[in-house]
């Protein structure tokens, strides 16, 4: 684990904590921490109020990404294993998405990402390792995705390998759900357009539904998580013939 991984870690522990404190843990100067914290406060994983580092709060991408941010780092990087130089993929939103595509253009060279993600494309805006081919369609500001049937004629003209999407939640009997409509249909969208879906999550998704049908077991090829994901779902997705990657 990096310094500013660190930090994220204790940050997301105490929601508040001061620069004395965080200088002292991991014995680097006030003004190295204050330079760590100026980074995660760009990358919008917290804010700094008067001598402290604060966790964000709310539910947009930028704070999903301070929240079991060390998990959903391992996640991404386990994925990005799976990916190749040269390779084109698919990814659609979310906070371990996004670190996907950032773990991805720090190491694999001359890579396409096509995606639906204003976020994301911002994200990797500063790495000329990838071209980002930004997908079309109804512009949702709060997810910060295009969505509808706009994008749907969009994703008909690609096929690729791989397509890598988050979850929102799930449930035994009918799969993985997503809190909004269009965007679940959005990834069943991507799903016919690659030959291997791949879920990125960490496995607290695991253990609450959400609002609307996103993927049946039947059409996931792969879930990476984390090995908190309970024994009853661990035989559920290896009945389904689904293949299943752990990070500690």
């Amino acid at each position: 684990m990096n310094r500013l991984e660190h930090i994220i870690q204790l940050v997301s522990q105490k929601k508040k904590i001061g620069v004395n404190s965080l200088s002292e843990q991991l014995q680097v100067s006030k003004v190295t921490i204050r330079k760590d914290l100026d980074k995660l406060e760009n990358k919008g994983l917290l804010h700094r109020e008067h001598g402290y580092a604060v966790l964000n709060s709310g539910d947009d991408l930028n704070v999903r990404l301070s929240y079991h941010y060390n998990i959903k780092k391992r996640i991404a990087e386990r994925a990005a294993e799976l990916v190749q130089d040269n390779d084109t993929i698919m990814i659609e939103s979310g906070s371990t998405c996004a670190l996907l595509a950032e773990v991805l253009c720090q190491t694999k060279r001359n890579l396409k990402i096509i995606t639906n993600s204003c976020f994301i494309a911002n994200y990797i805006r500063q790495y000329n390792s990838c071209q980002v081919i930004l997908l079309g369609g109804y512009y949702q500001p709060n997810s910060e995705v295009t969505v509808g049937p706009l994008l749907k004629e969009m994703i008909s003209l690609f096929h690729v390998n791989r397509v890598f999407v988050g979850t929102d939640g799930f449930n035994p009997n009918i799969g993985f759900m997503g809190k909004d409509m269009m965007r679940s249909e959005g990834v069943r969208y991507m799903s016919e357009a690659a030959d291997e879906m791949i879920i990125l999550t960490d496995s607290s998704k695991f253990s609450k539904p959400s609002l609307v049908h996103q993927l049946s077991l039947e059409a996931v090829h792969r879930v990476i998580t984390d090995s908190g994901l309970d024994k009853q779902s661990r035989e559920l997705l290896m009945a389904h013939h689904i293949t299943l990657d752990f990070v500690s």
